[in-house]
């Protein structure tokens, strides 16, 4: 599972802020030395310590989840799943869902969409960390996510063949539906659709919140 991997010049801490779009130190892993880590370096952390980590040219990443963010991932997979219960166009991946974009570049959005057209024969991937881009990868912010890292986290899903992105933000309670080239912020009265690649799917945005919060109105 190990690659072959070319160290980025990483001569200081500053450098791999810098080279990771910002992420504060407090999540970036010192061992394996930045530049140098693997996948298996990345499996081994989560098998030992039960941390998940994101891969990015040869660091590991620390992903940060709090319960309320978990909670409203958990809540948007539930409603994806009662759509595909009666549209069967693929499946739905959570928060712990590895996926290998590229080379030396793992990602693990909160929530992720895969159709089935994607899926040779219908099959689930059954290794750890399959090499697929989701149709659809979603991304609940944390406190100590940073707007460049985000923005560096669409570039690479639209790279890699993702065709629609989401970025909820409990704090202010949006949605920024990012499609290539376009990103555009709803707020919570505004209805979310699955566009082209979920057709027919949509709710409230200010449903996801009230559902997450156990709110009846």
């Amino acid at each position: 599972m190990s690659q072959d991997i070319t160290s980025p010049n990483l001569a200081s801490v500053a450098d791999v802020i810098k080279h990771v779009d910002g992420i504060p130190a407090s999540r970036i892993r010192l061992r394996p030395a930045p530049g140098t880590a693997t996948e298996q370096d990345l499996l081994d952390i989560y098998y030992r310590e039960k941390r998940l980590c994101e891969l990015v040219d040869g660091v590991l990443v620390e992903k940060p989840m709090g319960y309320y963010e978990s909670r409203l991932a958990v809540v948007l997979c539930y409603f994806l799943e009662a759509f595909l219960e009666k549209h069967d166009l693929g499946v739905v991946a959570g928060e712990s869902g590895m996926l290998r974009l590229g080379r030396a570049l793992i990602r693990i959005p909160d929530v992720s969409f895969v159709s089935w057209e994607r899926l040779p024969n219908r099959r689930i991937p059954r290794e750890p960390i399959p090499s697929l881009a989701p149709d659809l990868a979603v991304e609940v912010l944390s406190q100590s996510n940073t707007q460049s890292e985000m923005a560096r986290k669409a570039k690479e899903y639209f790279a890699a063949g993702v065709r629609l992105v989401w970025i909820v933000n409990p704090e202010n309670r949006t949605l920024t539906v990012h499609t290539p080239g376009e990103a555009v912020v709803r707020g919570e009265n505004d209805l979310i659709d699955g566009g082209t690649v979920l057709p027919g799917f949509s709710f409230r945005l200010r449903d996801l919140f009230h559902r997450a919060e156990r709110s009846s109105h």
